[in-house]
């Protein structure tokens, strides 16, 4: 049987509709008016002869023929708009990842790994974007995210990638970091903090040190900054131990006594779920979720100057 093409629009509305569970968000990603989308549905109740939302005070909610009618479709039009768009990109937007992280994995965890993913995909590129507000998932925006978190986001579908834990670091230029011997030295150093959700009075209670007086010299809203601070002697670090591994490879941070205690979020890829992934995409995914066992790779260190 054919589908009337008449029909299509009404669908698209639906469609529309049903994913966002409200006519006006819906029309504003159709470009169209909450009562236009409302007359394409009532068109395509009509032309059915069900009723798909039921309507009330709060808003809408899907019918049991609406939901077997909304799983239909949103599959097939996610099908029909992928096809389109991978048909219609050019030759380097097919063989193009793009993928939205933390500034702090992206400079320390991310990147050294890259060649690794071009050794073995050497035809496709990668485009990061690390800005501090991370990207939204719209048309020509991101096909990836590295996200931290406890693993749900609504829309989105999450693929655990790694845990993480946290523990001191210091420069082995740091004044007294020879002393430190037990986690109860450590507050006697001067501290850097970034805005993790847990800090350094976490770590002493994890480390069993009580009634300590913190010198918190320098606090950063990045951790990448505040690792780099670390580098260059200005106070110890709470680290967390995904961005600080290749700071310890290459000798610029030493691990200092203590627990590694671990972090109530982790690391997770995700994608919003009623978009199946371009093949870029899944083969940049699927190298991603190989990675948490491998070693960054060793690099020379550059010693900062003497301060």
């Amino acid at each position: 049987m054919t589908l009337p093409t008449a029909w299509l629009p009404a669908l698209a509305a639906f469609e529309a509709a049903a994913r966002h569970q409200n006519f006006a968000r819906a029309g504003q990603e159709l470009h169209l008016t909450a009562s236009a989308v409302s007359h394409h549905v009532r068109k395509l109740e009509g032309m059915l002869g069900v009723t798909l939302f039921q309507r009330h005070a709060r808003g809408v909610e899907l019918t049991v023929e609406g939901r077997q009618l909304a799983d239909a479709a949103s599959g097939a039009l996610t099908d029909i708009h992928d096809v389109v768009r991978e048909l219609s990109d050019a030759r380097s937007e097919r063989h193009l990842v793009r993928v939205t992280t933390m500034h702090s994995l992206a400079h320390t965890w991310v990147v050294p790994r890259l060649a690794d993913f071009n050794a073995q995909h050497p035809r496709l590129r990668v485009r990061i974007d690390s800005e501090t507000a991370l990207s939204r998932f719209e048309e020509g925006g991101p096909d990836l995210g590295i996200r931290y978190g406890l693993g749900h986001w609504p829309g989105m579908t999450a693929h655990a990638l790694m845990p993480d834990a946290m523990f001191p670091v210091a420069s082995p230029r740091l004044p007294g970091v020879d002393e430190v011997r037990t986690p109860a030295d450590i507050p006697r150093l001067p501290l850097v903090e970034d805005l993790a959700r847990q800090s350094w009075p976490d770590w002493l209670r994890a480390a069993d040190v009580h009634g300590a007086t913190l010198d918190v010299r320098h606090s950063f809203s990045d951790t990448t900054n505040a690792m780099q601070a670390a580098v260059w002697g200005l106070g110890a670090a709470l680290a967390r131990e995904r961005v600080c591994e290749t700071f310890l490879a290459d000798g610029s941070l030493l691990r200092l006594p203590g627990p590694a205690l671990p972090t109530r979020y982790s690391y997770f890829v995700v994608y919003p779920s009623h978009r199946r992934l371009r093949t870029a995409a899944r083969a940049f995914m699927d190298w991603l979720l190989t990675q948490p066992g491998r070693p960054a790779p060793t690099r020379v260190a550059t010693k900062p100057p003497t301060l």
